[in-house]
């Protein structure tokens, strides 16, 4: 019985290029988490960037139920990449990534570099950003997949995503 192939890629320059722009660009993403509680899974839309070293980053609520199964599952998924405004949305680039998530403990250096970090890229953040149940949450990338568009997939490590 002949093996099946893998229908991934091995990552090239290319695919390289194109997975950091779209985490360069993105401001949300869609976060898979396992529930605390039921241990089933859940997606949250999130905020999103890159910490100063170029790591996925988001800005949670502790009142959000996507924080309590980060505290209790940190392993997760974000995915990247937004449709274009014409076409089937599935011929459109996007970037999943199998994270694990740290939180950043408020009070310490870090935290105070990420929050000036992250009001660069998200002003409107400054409404909420001080409240005492927003934490950070570094995501970092264990592998990823990256969908370039119908018939174009690669798979991905952590340093295909960092920046050049």
């Amino acid at each position: 019985m002949p093996v099946p192939t893998d229908p991934l890629l091995a990552a090239d320059d290319d695919a390289r290029v194109l997975a950091r722009t779209l985490l360069s660009r993105a401001r949300h993403a869609s976060l898979a988490v396992t529930d605390a509680q039921s241990h089933t899974p859940g997606i949250s839309l999130i905020a999103f960037g890159l910490d100063p070293d170029g790591a996925p980053l988001t800005l949670v609520s502790g009142l959000a139920p996507h924080m309590a199964a980060l505290r209790a599952h940190p392993e997760a998924a974000v995915m990247v990449g937004s449709p274009g405004a014409k076409g089937d949305p599935l011929t459109h680039p996007r970037l999943m990534i199998r994270v694990r998530a740290e939180l950043i403990p408020r009070g310490t250096p870090e935290h105070g570099d990420l929050r000036t970090h992250w009001l660069g890229l998200h002003p409107k953040a400054k409404l909420y950003v001080d409240f005492a149940d927003f934490a950070f949450a570094r995501l970092t990338p264990v592998s990823a997949i990256l969908n370039g568009g119908f018939g174009r997939a690669w798979r991905m490590g952590p340093d295909d995503l960092r920046p050049a």
